[in-house]
């Protein structure tokens, strides 16, 4: 299992652009992967979850990563994070 925690510096948070590849980087991976934010975890895998997280500029987000290709889907995640800013 691999855990992050990262500081978003993206002017408009997590929008629904920025979601979408976040999810679709998730989804290239068959390890289970979270985020979380404020409390709540949700699976990064699911829109809707993410979504639901409203995340703000400047937020401190958690990420968490277990299974077979945890290593490679947590540095990918994070890469894919940070381009967006």
């Amino acid at each position: 299992m691999v855990l992050k925690t990262i500081q978003l510096n993206r002017k408009s948070g997590l929008d629904s652009r920025a979601i979408n590849q976040v999810v679709q980087v998730s989804s290239q991976f068959e390890s289970d992967i979270y985020l979380t934010y404020n409390g709540h975890k949700v699976n990064c895998k699911s829109i809707m979850g993410v979504l639901s997280l409203a995340i703000p500029n400047n937020a401190e987000i958690s990420l968490e990563a277990s299974g077979s290709d945890d290593q490679e889907a947590m540095k990918q995640l994070i890469e894919t994070i940070e381009s967006l800013a």
